[in-house]
Order: C-alpha cells, then sequence, then structure tokens
C-alpha cells in the first residue's frame, strides 16, 4: 500500500515538474531587457488630476511632490444571492528603499457586508526592505462567508441560459447549483530572504479553518457534492480545517508589483498540512504561481502582453472540499473571469490567462485589456487534470485612479462555457 501511495506522489510529481520546466525555460529564454522598461516618455493622468481640475485647483509647485500613499474606494451592489452590498476597498503602498534596489511595497485591506449575513473583511501585504534583504507576504481574512458550488472537475457543467454573473456571484441559482455559507479563518504569512539577484527563499504558515457550514440544499432525502465528498473521505461536513508549513522559492524581476510593465513573476512553495497544528487531516501540496510581462512599446510601455500560470497539486493526503484549489483561490481572487469562485475545483487544479493592456486616452486616464483563459481539474475519480478543459475570454476598461501606485479602477465583461457571463 505504501509503495502504492509512493508511485502515486512520484506520478504526480514527475506531470508537475514537466510544466514548471516550461516555465524555467521561459525565464531564460527571455532577454533581461524585460525586467528594465525604458522610461515611460508619455505624460500621464489619473483621476486625481481630473478632480483637481474640475474643482480648478492649482498644485504648489514650491512644494516637493510626495507619491500619494493611500488610496479607498466605496463599493456597492445588489444581487439576488447576496442581497444589498456595501463595503469599502483600500490600498496603501510605501517606498522603504531605493526605487534602484527595492521593490514598491503594497497593503490592502477589503470589508464588505451584505443584507443576506454575508461579511468579510480582508488584509493582504506584500513588503519588500531596503535593498530586497527581505519580502514579506500575508493574507488575513475573517469571514461569514458564501458561495455558489457546482461540484468537482472541469468539462462538465449545466447550461445557465438566463444566468449572468455581478461581481462573481451568479445573479440566478440553477438546479446544479449549491450555496454554502460558513465562517472562516485564514491567516496566511511568507517570509523570504534575499539569496541571489531577484532571488528569494523562505517560508511560513497557512491556516484556513471553516466551522458553521451551512450547505443549503442539503436534505434528509438529498446529498449535495459537499456532502458527499465529505463523508466519503471522512471530513465533518459541519466544520474543518487546513493548516500547515510552507516551504517557498520565489524569483522576481518585476519592475512594479502592481500593474508590471515588464519582467517575470515566479513562486513556487510546498504545503505539509498536519495534523499536529490543528489541521483535520495530513496532505501534501505543490503551488506555484508564474508571471511574465513583454512591454511592446518603449516609448509608452503600458503595451503590455502579460501571462499567468497558477497551478496547485495535491502529492498526498487529503484535503477538505472547500479546501480544494479552484477558480478564484488564488491570493487575490482574480483567476477564473466569466466564471463564480469556486466555480471548478479538484485535489488539483491549473489555471492559465493571457492577456493584452492597451492604453486607450493619449494620457492613459483611461485603457483597455482583453483576455482569454483556461482551467482544468481533476474530480478524484478517474478523471486526470488537463484531461478537461472550460474556457473563458472577454474585455474591460481601467481608469487610472494613482499614477504613482499604478493602481487602477477595474470593469470587465467575460463570458465562458454553459452560457456563463458576468461583469
Amino acid at each position: 500500500m505504501r509503495l502504492h501511495k509512493a508511485k502515486k506522489v512520484f506520478k504526480n510529481l514527475k506531470a508537475t515538474v514537466s510544466l514548471t520546466l516550461v516555465g524555467i525555460c521561459l525565464i531564460f529564454t527571455t532577454k533581461a531587457q524585460n525586467s528594465i522598461v525604458s522610461k515611460d516618455t508619455v505624460k500621464t493622468r489619473d483621476l486625481n488630476d481630473v478632480i483637481k481640475k474640475i474643482l480648478k485647483k492649482k498644485t504648489d509647485t514650491t512644494k516637493i511632490a510626495k507619491p500619494p500613499g493611500f488610496a479607498i474606494l466605496p463599493s456597492f451592489g445588489y444581487n439576488p444571492s447576496l442581497g444589498f452590498v456595501i463595503g469599502a476597498k483600500a490600498a496603501a503602498g510605501r517606498q522603504y528603499g531605493k526605487p534602484e534596489n527595492t521593490d514598491y511595497s503594497i497593503y490592502g485591506l477589503e470589508a464588505l457586508y451584505t443584507s443576506k449575513g454575508i461579511i468579510t473583511v480582508q488584509a493582504r501585504h506584500n513588503v519588500f526592505t531596503t535593498g530586497n534583504k527581505w519580502n514579506l507576504q500575508g493574507n488575513w481574512q475573517l469571514s461569514r462567508f458564501g458561495l455558489i458550488d457546482y461540484g468537482i472537475g472541469t468539462g462538465k457543467g449545466t447550461y445557465n441560459s438566463n444566468g449572468f454573473i455581478i461581481n462573481e456571484y451568479p445573479s440566478k441559482n440553477g438546479d446544479s447549483a449549491f450555496p454554502i455559507k460558513f465562517n472562516y479563518i485564514r491567516l496566511s504569512e511568507k517570509v523570504y530572504y534575499k539569496i541571489g539577484p531577484h532571488l528569494f527563499a523562505g517560508g511560513g504558515i497557512s491556516l484556513d479553518m471553516r466551522s458553521k457550514i451551512a450547505d443549503e440544499k442539503q436534505s434528509d432525502s438529498f446529498n449535495t457534492p459537499h456532502q458527499r465528498y465529505s463523508q466519503y473521505y471522512g471530513f465533518n461536513p459541519k466544520k474543518y480545517s487546513a493548516n500547515g508549513l510552507l516551504l517557498a522559492l520565489q524569483y522576481n524581476t518585476r519592475e512594479h508589483p502592481v500593474r508590471a510593465y515588464g519582467g517575470i513573476y515566479a513562486d513556487v512553495s510546498l504545503r505539509f498540512n498536519q495534523r499536529w497544528m490543528g489541521s483535520t487531516k495530513n496532505a501534501i501540496q505543490l503551488q506555484y504561481d508564474f508571471r511574465k510581462y513583454w512591454s511592446l512599446s518603449t516609448r509608452n510601455p503600458e503595451h503590455v502582453v502579460a501571462f499567468w500560470h497558477w497551478a496547485s497539486y495535491l502529492l498526498g493526503g487529503k484535503l477538505p472540499y472547500l479546501e480544494l484549489p479552484s477558480t478564484g483561490s488564488d491570493t487575490y481572487a482574480r483567476s477564473g473571469r466569466a466564471y463564480t469562485i469556486g466555480r471548478f475545483k479538484g485535489p488539483s487544479y491549473a489555471y492559465f490567462e493571457t492577456e493584452y493592456r492597451f492604453p486607450i486616452t493619449r494620457d492613459k486616464l483611461i485603457s483597455g485589456i482583453c483576455f482569454i483563459n483556461s482551467q482544468s481539474a481533476s474530480d478524484g475519480l478517474g478523471k486526470k487534470i488537463f484531461s478537461a478543459w472550460d474556457f473563458g475570454t472577454g474585455a474591460g476598461l481601467r481608469i487610472l485612479f494613482q499614477k504613482e501606485s499604478r493602481s487602477t479602477l477595474c470593469i470587465d465583461f467575460a463570458t465562458g462555457n454553459y452560457g456563463s457571463k458576468g461583469m
């Protein structure tokens, strides 16, 4: 039995290493100039400049201009799955060293409340100390959260002829959709130390704890996918945890962490969920995040082609159902535009996206993007990862909010399989 498990782990690791080698080849076959973008020669205007012009407020040229370090925006809306939504998103940034040798540090905070009892507060940070000696990455979340579940795997689904997605939640739930609400605590922190040019090594912990799980369509006469999975693998369907240690390696040549014009970001980590840390079951995962940016113009570097590959592979053990890697389970919940969070999931999951970014107005106040993405997941019952795919495509607008931090207001429209479409 142990030999069989060892062979299975080796087989999964072999497939994962092959894909990782593709990313490594991209790293070393790309010319170095992509990591150093030419100075932008186009005069840029952001929303702050527009507001100042409307208010006829003049800038005091006798004072030394300091880049703004804080921005806050409200968010509100309505859809039948959540009810009325009100909240706010705040972003802050700071330069802790010289820009020539220290990356820009960013902080984010988001709070959301809905009339149907969903409340969430999430804080993220990516901090670089002077000279990039240390890099700290964190993701902390406290929520009474909800999502719409559709089962495990890709390549299958119910056609949603009247469905529409607003802010990653469907406006109409079909018969094959299973709403789930739960209390969620996430504490994730990684610390990296610089060991070479653009290369960091480190580790950390990740605690993911879910309780008071309410599977709204579960009944005495019907078991939902979440209930069936939990019973089959021995999880309490009302509460479980996935708590583990992380070992990580990072390669980073991006010239900006928010909206890069060139360079590479690659992060590979091993996660070891351990019962002695409070995890319901032991598990080993290989996870990586690879991003490559090509600037197409030296005069106006905002013409960018960006490639993103995010993946998580289960090498051994078992994961709780809501901890399975899925659409939107990356740090910033950006994967899988055209689909709801958690739409596709599996023990092993891979996501690919290519995006073209381009300025629309001459001053870059308004820009556009178009993108295509694909995702694949195993189902733990014989269907392997990469044997079935689901795709999404779309376009969007960006309004430059702060030119110093490159933060933007975003709106996207996307379509996918099974009639999925949303904004």
